[in-house]
């Protein structure tokens, strides 16, 4: 679920000691646009919104949420946005979320 390579390179590029803020950063604003869609799901960003999510996924190592945000994109520029599950991408980046804190967790103690 988590691209720990990716994690790594991400800590190179930043440095150990901006990494935590770099991360928190990320997830501050990943949450926002999570939060949104589950409260208030907004068909007309769809597009917009899988974008910004697969970068940040991409960046922090969330391989397959970035795929499934991939996928959400290209339909969404299909005009298919209401055929995109946000319910599914919620639910994935909850998942991929709390695997990578563990991860990070387990990686630094």
């Amino acid at each position: 679920m988590i691209d720990w390579d990716r994690v790594t390179l991400l800590r190179d590029e930043v440095g150990a000691e901006s990494f935590t803020e770099v991360v928190a950063l990320f997830l501050d604003e990943v949450d926002e646009v999570i939060a949104r869609m589950r409260s208030a799901p907004d068909q007309i960003n769809v597009e917009r919104d899988m974008h910004f999510l697969k970068g940040s996924a991409l960046n922090l190592g969330f391989g397959r949420l970035g795929a499934v945000c991939q996928l959400g994109e290209r339909m969404a520029a299909e005009g298919r946005a209401a055929e995109v599950d946000l319910t599914s991408v919620v639910s994935l980046y909850e998942k991929s979320r709390a695997a990578f804190l563990d991860g990070l967790a387990e990686r630094q103690a």
